[in-house]
């Protein structure tokens, strides 16, 4: 749905464009409004925002919010793949373990999500 637009708004500029070698010698005969060029890409940049910036942003604040909450027996996934089991938590680092035995200090920018460890994780089944 969200293509669907985009491609319409697209070719309507387009179409803007392509024309208006015609519209430059008939707009000295019409009086319109110097602002009317201008609609459409306000709406674009209204659109960006709505649907693209503002949920990124809300995204990456609920992500900042879970890693600054990070405390011991939390679980994590970084960006590298790896789950892993907190230990302590530093400034800018966490130490977590990700074996039995094996520890490691990961810097608070990879960690990609916490995961609660209250919420049980069941298979999906795939049905042919």
């Amino acid at each position: 749905m969200i293509r669907k637009f985009l491609v319409s708004v697209f070719v309507c500029l387009l179409n803007n464009v392509v024309f208006a070698d015609g519209a430059a010698a008939s707009a000295a005969s019409q009086s319109g409004s110097p602002f009317g060029g201008l609609i459409p890409l306000l709406i674009i940049i209204v659109f960006f925002y709505l649907f693209l910036i503002r949920p990124q942003q809300k995204q990456r604040k609920e992500l900042e919010r879970q890693i600054n909450a990070i405390k011991k027996d939390d679980t994590i996934l970084t960006s590298g793949g790896i789950y892993a089991r907190v230990i302590a938590v530093k400034e800018q680092d966490v130490e977590a373990e990700i074996s039995h035995g094996v520890r490691v200090k990961i810097s608070k920018s990879a960690i990609v999500s916490v995961i609660d460890n209250n919420k049980t994780i069941t298979p999906e089944i795939v049905k042919k």
